[in-house]
């Protein structure tokens, strides 16, 4: 059985005060804090291993490459892929949806085709999409949510036809806290035979990732909300699409060979990764995975979920509190998007951090969905499995403290 408040030891920065409060923080789907072990693998590059990879054959030169492709495999292993040749290092999940849309997509994409989306997406998985189907004349289309807060599919059997080109789904919502039935959207898009790209961001942290299981044809995922670095990110892809992908940087490391007048690639995955790429917050990610397999991503989900389960009926048991998607605790993740009637999520999230509570407030990057909803904006408390069920009573008492205050003005 997992112990949070063990694990939560390897966390320096949890263990601090905010206005004069014990800090519990709970704005994890942003990003997540990171071990002991992580901040050490860091160090432990720029203190002992520092020099380029791929490049020299000197001793510091061998060992950083050594272990920059150690992460690579590492990163293969935890979400299943066939081949290291399919991990692409990216700078995060916005990169690497990018890098779809502008590489691959953009190929073969043509005047008419439809490109279908869904109205919870993250801004970085809609205006690679708008831009793209600006560029090609392509149509956008948007697959709706059901009153409940869940993906809608028999919207999405409606939405993808015999013209979709490209289905691009979060696996989980950043918002709504549901898990998207990704399987059974990749057997609609390959019927239509479209290609399926998948925001794994609020997915590959929290829970078992198998993307040959899943068939998707590209994953794409972030290292700082997974207890890796910022600046950190994986683009999972097919081989058999990633040989078609041009490069969308060009410049040292990635060539196999500069002629005067042109120039050819290395082989996967090194095509992709030009310049000196980001060799510490690889290893650093690489480290923060053997953090979370040692833990199990299956337990991780678990225990979100006993969190969940006690914490979702005491938020919903607030008089003048709204939870928006899926109202069951079994059928939410730990994101919980919230807000109090009369108050804007901002000064919610104000009062709260005078409490030492870190939650989110804002759009957060779905303004789309916030549209949809019929709201400007939303608090929203994440957790992850360091945060215990002391931190979701704690949520619970500067919420009604926050209430109280804008009711009484005294808190």
């Amino acid at each position: 059985m997992m112990n949070a408040e063990k694990l939560r030891r390897d966390f320096p920065i949890l263990f601090q005060e905010v206005n004069d409060e014990p800090l519990i923080y709970l704005d994890n789907a942003a990003t997540t804090q990171k071990p002991k072990q992580v901040l050490e693998a860091l160090a432990h590059y720029y203190e002992t291993d520092n020099a380029n990879v791929h490049r020299g054959v000197h001793t510091l030169a061998e060992r950083a490459t050594k272990d920059y492709e150690a992460a690579r495999e590492k990163v293969r292993q935890f979400i299943h892929a066939k081949e290291t040749a399919e991990i692409l290092f990216t700078r995060g999940t916005t990169t690497s949806l990018n890098w779809v849309a502008k590489s691959f997509v953009d190929a073969f994409v043509k005047e008419g085709d439809e490109i279908v989306i869904s109205y919870m997406e993250h801004h970085s998985n809609i205006i690679p999409w708008q831009q793209l189907a600006k560029k090609k004349r392509a149509i956008l289309k948007y697959i709706q949510i059901t009153e409940d807060g869940f993906l809608d599919l028999e919207d999405a059997k409606k939405q993808i036809t015999e013209k979709t080109a490209i289905v691009s789904i979060a696996h989980v919502s950043n918002v709504l806290g549901v898990i998207n039935p990704i399987d059974e959207l990749v057997t609609l898009a390959h019927a239509k035979g479209a290609v399926m790209v998948v925001d794994g961001a609020q997915a590959v942290p929290h829970m078992p990732v198998d993307v040959q299981q899943l068939d998707v044809d590209f994953y794409a995922f972030s290292g700082h909300k997974m207890c890796g670095p910022t600046g950190i990110g994986v683009l999972y892809g097919k081989r058999e699409w990633l040989e078609q992908m041009e490069p969308v940087e060009f410049g040292g490391e990635m060539i196999d060979f500069v002629h005067l007048q042109d120039s050819t690639w290395k082989e996967l995955p090194w095509k992709f990764e030009a310049g000196t790429p980001n060799i510490a917050g690889a290893i650093a990610l690489g480290s923060a995975i053997d953090y979370l397999t040692a833990i199990g991503l299956e337990a991780i989900h678990q225990y979100e979920a006993e969190l969940v389960d006690y914490c979702l009926p005491k938020l919903k048991a607030i008089d003048g509190l709204t939870v928006y998607g899926p109202q069951n605790s079994e059928d939410h993740t730990g994101v919980i998007a919230f807000n109090l009637e009369g108050l804007h999520p901002h000064d919610v999230a104000t009062a709260l951090d005078m409490e030492g509570v870190a939650v989110r407030a804002g759009h957060h990057c779905a303004q789309p969905l916030l549209t949809y909803l019929n709201v400007p904006a939303t608090a929203r408390a994440s957790f992850y499995f360091y945060n215990t069920k002391d931190d979701a009573d704690r949520l619970i008492e500067a919420i009604l403290a926050t209430k109280e205050f804008f009711k009484n003005g005294a808190i």
